[in-house]
């Protein structure tokens, strides 16, 4: 197993680590209902599932059929 031949110090381990940052996620908005989500995600409204303007899932025809 390898040993470190110096303790890294505090300073010197933040430096290497500035480079990780957290990103905000990108958000659009649904050109059908207005609705915010992320890019690439099917979001629910009003018991409809929609994916890119379209509903892919109705969920109140399914629980009345």
């Amino acid at each position: 197993m390898a040993h470190p031949k110096r303790k890294i110090s505090k300073t010197r381990r933040d430096k290497r680590r500035t480079h990780y940052k957290a990103v905000a996620p990108q958000i659009a908005t649904d050109p059908t209902t207005g609705e915010s989500h992320l890019y690439h995600r099917a979001h629910w409204h009003e018991g409809k599932l929609y994916y890119r303007g379209q509903i892919v899932i109705d969920a109140v025809e399914e629980i009345e059929a």
